[in-house]
């Protein structure tokens, strides 16, 4: 159990949590929400003591394990799969344990704990996590630093997965995964076996996956059993009910104070003006639930084109002399919202680079429309805006003619206000940064718009304000996002990149998604079926748990028969030796178990060698 009690907590003088309090019982999974700034992620290093509270206290259990995803990603030499293995450290030291440990008691107790920690499939379970975050099965012995920032993020991910702490916190997890990953992960953490907190602004990751909102808001913690759609609507029922409250205080304050502003100076009303003074002075504010405005997001209409705006005839398109995705035949039109599926790496960042001109084909033709202008946002333009400047000296470099105030009023329509609007945004918050973006994106009112990942570090208000933006925009929209509530409600149309083409995905996104988790689930072979071929690789991996296996079940028979000698010994029953003998009666006793456990183990591997073998 996670106990919070009347915790506070300020940064430079300003309270950030004050008296707040919360229990999560031990093996739920609570997704934290609350809008930029609350201090979600201060609350979670407090929870791993990384910060010192200034009142109250954090408990958890005695020995449970806090684990959550590094801030460095690694990029060492270290291939991924033995950085995800190290991950788990009780697993690496008793495994290097097990091969010097001469003494056969610690050698009993270490493979026993060994066994109980399912050790020896860690390779396989590692392996899977890995696919399951997006990294073929080819590259899990290439090092970390073969891959960029955000490929090795996942990688930290995949380590405190598999190391399986007794309580996972996790902040913001899918801002570094395509929907493939997102998806995955939503199912990996409804198994999970302990208590997860997760910070998140995807919806469909916490209406899926946890069963209970905690709610940072006005300092203080409020916990909601159900699903994010759930706590929404319980929580716009204590709005309008604290609200309708309010009202009706307010009506009696002002009919008492109306009383009192025609009575009090009358000598026959004072004593009743003054009770109704009184009584004013103790009626205590209603405080309503701190509403999110909606810091909108307001873009520039453009004019209306003849369609197509955008049409190719068999092109290609690719980096060098790679080519990355052929046969293109496509159609924009100005009212077109289409959103792009598919794997990581298939080429969706590179089609819209085509789309917007980033990038010339390297056969085909690309028409377009004479006067398009086409908006491109990546997440990857949020890390190249200047730190050292301030939003309002981003876009005066765009409008140099512009007056300040006409300049802070667009910075407005992106919910960038004054105070933002003067700061360096290096001292911005991720959401803020991401707005800015936004907004120099649009700034020539596009008539396509590209956005690839546009809702990474935007809070759930605002997530919603881009829904509610791009609906009633006048241009094209092409989205790349893991975000299914943001697909399922701008995109109206479908395409999967794959295999190096794109086609029309004629079903709906629920019917994609049941297609990745399909893929997901293990296959079941049938009597009648051939065999499929495994990989290599996978073949390869299962020969080699099939020998640890093998090894475990040799070190195991050694000490077992070393021990049966000790007992056969007539000394062990010596009355001097009583205790000796209980001691190693129940390390036999261990051993014992430990094989029969080794035995299945080594069975189960060899079963499914035999049925991966081509």
């Amino acid at each position: 159990m996670l106990r919070l009690q009347d915790i506070s907590y300020s940064v430079d003088g300003r309270p950030l949590i004050e008296n707040a309090s919360a229990v999560i019982p031990t093996g739920h999974k609570v997704g934290l929400v609350g809008r930029n700034g609350t201090g979600k992620t201060t609350l979670f290093r407090l929870i791993k003591g990384e910060l010192t509270l200034e009142t109250g206290s954090i408990e958890v259990p005695r020995g449970a394990r806090i684990g959550g995803v590094a801030q460095e990603a690694p990029g060492t030499e270290v291939s991924l799969l033995d950085t995800v293995l190290a991950a788990d450290e009780e697993r690496t030291a008793l495994m290097a344990e097990a091969d010097t440990a001469t003494d056969p008691a610690r050698i009993a107790e270490v493979q026993t704990r060994l066994a109980d920690i399912d050790a020896w499939s860690a390779e396989a379970r590692a392996s899977a996590i890995l696919r399951g975050l997006g990294f073929e099965t080819e590259k899990h012995a290439m090092p970390c630093s073969a891959f960029s920032g955000g490929w090795r993020m996942r990688v930290a991910l995949a380590g405190v997965l598999f190391a399986q702490p007794d309580l996972l916190l996790l902040d913001e997890p899918t801002n570094y995964l395509d929907l493939e990953g997102a998806l995955w992960l939503e199912t990996y953490l409804t198994r999970y076996p302990h208590t997860v907190l997760i910070v998140s602004h995807d919806r469909a990751l916490l209406n899926r996956s946890v069963g209970a909102i905690l709610h940072l808001e006005d300092r203080k913690l409020t916990l909601y059993q159900g699903p994010y759609d759930t706590f929404a609507e319980t929580r716009a029922a204590r709005i309008a009910a604290a609200e309708a409250e309010a009202k009706k205080q307010e009506a009696r304050r002002a009919h008492l104070q109306s009383y009192v502003d025609r009575f009090r100076y009358k000598a026959d009303k004072a004593r009743q003006a003054q009770s109704r003074l009184k009584a004013i002075a103790r009626m205590k504010p209603i405080a309503t639930p701190q509403e999110a405005a909606l810091r909108r997001f307001t873009f520039p209409e453009p004019e209306e084109l003849s369609p197509p705006i955008v049409a190719t005839e068999g092109a290609a398109v690719g980096y060098g002399e790679t080519t990355v995705l052929s046969r293109l035949s496509l159609r924009i039109d100005q009212d077109d919202r289409i959103a792009l599926l598919g794997k990581n790496g298939e080429g969706k960042s590179t089609l819209s680079k085509f789309l917007s001109g980033r990038l010339d084909a390297q056969k085909g033709r690309i028409q377009r429309a004479s006067k398009l202008r086409v908006g491109y946002f990546a997440q990857h333009q949020v890390d190249e805006l200047f730190i050292d400047e301030t939003p309002l000296e981003h876009i005066r470099r765009h409008r140099p003619d512009q007056t300040p105030a006409k300049l802070r009023a667009m910075l407005g329509g992106f919910g960038i206000g004054v105070e933002q609007a003067d700061t360096v945004v290096g001292k911005l918050s991720g959401g803020q940064k991401a707005r800015l973006s936004l907004m120099l994106a649009t700034l020539d009112a596009p008539h396509l718009l590209i956005l690839d990942e546009p809702t990474n570090h935007l809070d759930i208000e605002s997530r919603e304000a881009l829904v509610e933006a791009l609906t009633a925009y006048s241009g094209a929209v092409i989205l790349v996002s893991h975000d299914l509530h943001l697909l399922s409600h701008v995109a109206d149309r479908l395409w999967l990149v794959s295999g190096g083409c794109v086609a029309p995905f004629d079903d709906d996104l629920d019917a994609y998604r049941a297609m990745l988790l399909e893929r997901e689930k293990p296959e079941q072979p049938k009597q009648a079926d051939k065999p499929k071929r495994t990989s290599q690789a996978v073949v390869l991996e299962l020969k080699a748990n099939v020998r640890k296996c093998e090894q475990r079940m040799e070190k195991l028979e050694e000490m077992r028969e070393a021990l049966s000698e000790r007992l056969a010994d007539p000394r062990v029953y010596d009355d001097e030796n009583r205790a000796r003998l209980e001691e190693w009666q129940a390390k036999f006793t261990e051993v014992e178990a430990a094989m029969e456990r080794a035995e299945t183990l080594w069975i189960e591997a060899v079963e499914r060698l035999e049925a991966a073998a081509p």
